[in-house]
């Protein structure tokens, strides 16, 4: 099966196809979402936070995204592997920004990157692009300035706030990037940049207009907190309460001598 591509992304919102996107950190969970099908896979910076137990995504460092970014692609003989630029990866230069783009190409084998902003990132997308390497843009709520922000908090409500992520989406696709997240906007407002963009839009807690959909797949296979989702959330399967139904019989099986049997022996 040949590999998903920039194109075929873009043809997908042409044609009016919806485009399921989820993230992965490690080559085991990559391997399922890519043979189930999954056109577009997402290593995000959120690693930080749902396999490293930080509070925000502003630790994680361009070598720990190359390490998750290669694992995630070494699993995938379809998806297309988009990898997140972290913090301070592309903020202070448009130089980093080209050269921690290629680094995670060149060493973690992705074929896109993710960066978040709008006017403000444009520089970086377009040299980036103009390097040759497919950006994914990121406006509305972008956790790298959720210090900026004061937290995690939906964006766009206020009139003069909706227009600023209007602008911000429009610059990302100005700048040459293939596709955008919208994150946490009111469902109007990603409907309408939707119908402005000829880039698709994939959506996170942004509504059912979106050309797109991500999630993060900790959340909707309820690895992370199943009591309290987050309201964007659905969880798909409870494999936390799968797992430790699993680890507690296998702990009474080695306490009680049920393993390892016979057949588990050479």
């Amino acid at each position: 099966m040949k590999n998903i591509t920039v194109t075929d992304v873009l043809k997908m919102k042409k044609q009016g196809k919806k485009i399921p996107v989820l993230t992965a950190y490690t080559y085991s969970i990559a391997r399922a979402l890519d043979s189930s099908g999954i056109p577009v896979i997402l290593v995000g910076d959120s690693v930080g936070m749902v396999e490293a137990g930080l509070s925000t995504t502003l630790p994680v460092t361009i070598d720990e995204m190359i390490y998750h970014t290669r694992a995630v692609a070494r699993a995938c003989s379809s998806a297309m592997v988009v990898s997140d630029m972290p913090f301070m990866s592309y903020q202070a230069s448009v130089e980093d920004a080209v050269r921690n783009a290629g680094r995670l190409v060149k060493e973690g084998g992705a074929s896109a990157v993710k960066l978040e902003g709008g006017l403000k990132a444009a520089s970086r997308i377009k040299a980036i692009v103009s390097a040759g390497i497919p950006v994914m843009g990121h406006v509305g709520l972008t956790p790298q300035s959720v210090l900026a922000f004061g937290g995690y908090k939906v964006q766009g409500r206020e009139k003069s706030r909706a227009e600023e992520i209007v602008k911000d989406a429009k610059a990302v696709e100005k700048a040459g990037a293939f596709a955008v997240v919208l994150e946490c906007v009111p469902t109007t407002l990603a409907a309408r940049i939707t119908r402005l963009l000829r880039i698709p839009t994939i959506g996170i807690g942004a509504g059912p207009s979106c050309d797109g959909q991500v999630l993060v797949v900790n959340d909707m296979l309820g690895l992370s907190d199943t009591e309290n989702p987050l309201r964007f959330v659905k969880i798909y399967a409870n494999l936390n309460s799968i797992i430790k139904k699993a680890v507690i019989e296998y702990k009474e099986d080695v306490e009680n001598g049920g393993f390892p049997s016979k057949e588990h022996c050479y």
